[in-house]
């Protein structure tokens, strides 16, 4: 097979896998306890749905909790990990599916690439800051979303779904996964023979 066709079409496949499946992996496999928490950042003590110590509505003794910081790190951990999974599974059966067999090594290249850039984005200080450093805080604050809580008080809300921060935040993994897709198909075609 020739080299360039072999890189296009590995490519292609590890894109639809890193970019398409990546909405599912934010959406429907991520669970809204960890969505809420992952930007959770403090030392004052939540519970594990995120509730923090002191505004419970009901006796909660023996509940464990952790801090707030601690709270949001295991949050995005565990998207990440499930949200890696997913895509990395995705990437298999995709190319396997296809006759394709990617090193491991190439995939784990691909998979830690999306996984790191992942966890940093979606804990939230490195995305404002690069939001910050482009221009994009104005549209970030400008473009939030009305939620009704559950008194059904309106109040502002700067992430999750309609916001600014959603759009960003989603282009950012999806050219990510340009550059991992990228890296992954030139791992797994560097050693082989042809033009």
């Amino acid at each position: 097979m020739n080299r360039s066709i072999e890189r296009l079409a590995l490519f292609g496949g590890l894109l639809a896998a890193f970019g398409e499946i990546h909405p599912f992996c934010d959406h429907w496999a991520q669970g809204s306890t960890t969505a809420k928490c992952k930007r959770f950042y403090g030392e004052h003590l939540v519970y594990l749905d995120g509730v923090a110590v002191g505004e419970e509505k009901t006796p909660r003794t023996g509940e464990p909790t952790m801090t707030a910081s601690v709270r949001g790190r295991r949050a995005v951990a565990l998207h990440v990990a499930t949200y890696t999974a997913i895509q990395t599974g995705a990437a298999v059966a995709l190319t396997r599916a296809f006759g394709y067999r990617v090193p491991p090594s190439a995939l784990l290249a691909g998979a830690a690439i999306n996984g790191v850039t992942h966890a940093a984005i979606d804990r939230g200080a490195l995305f404002l800051w690069l939001a910050d450093k482009t221009g994009q805080r104005g549209y970030v604050e400008h473009c939030q979303a009305v939620r009704l809580d559950k008194e059904g008080e309106a109040h502002a809300e700067i992430n999750g779904p309609g916001t600014a921060w959603i759009e960003l935040d989603a282009a950012l993994h999806r050219i990510i996964g340009v550059g991992a897709a990228a890296v992954t198909t030139w791992l797994a075609t560097r050693k082989r023979g042809g033009k």
